[in-house]
């Protein structure tokens, strides 16, 4: 993604995660190629002003929803993950392993690796 701007980088990296599917915020930071840039992640999406934007899919590394039970969005993001099949109880998705970090995938022992 040479030349294309963080925000760009992060926004691609957040529109190329597909439907019933998340990531945490450090993940997309990563996909991005800026690791360590979670809080800038959640800051874009903050901001986000593109309605098309799957920003429900992101979320933090422990599976949880970022916003608290009793924001707006909070709802709206359970809503949207469960009309594509995640499976969200009391602010948490269920079932899906966070992606696989660079060292996982190098040294993890055999069947184990992502």
């Amino acid at each position: 993604m040479p030349g294309k701007s963080a925000a760009d980088r992060i926004m691609d990296a957040i529109r190329a995660v597909p439907p019933g599917q998340v990531a945490g915020y450090g993940e997309i930071a990563r996909r991005a190629g800026l690791p360590g840039r979670a809080r800038l992640v959640a800051r874009l999406v903050a901001g986000n002003d593109d309605p098309a934007l799957p920003w429900h899919r992101v979320m933090r590394s422990d599976g949880r929803i970022a916003f608290p039970p009793d924001h707006p969005h909070y709802a709206e993001q359970s809503q949207r993950l469960l009309a594509e099949g995640v499976d969200v109880k009391a602010g948490r998705v269920r079932g899906q392993r966070a992606a696989a970090t660079l060292d996982e995938l190098l040294w993890a022992p055999k069947g184990r690796r992502a």
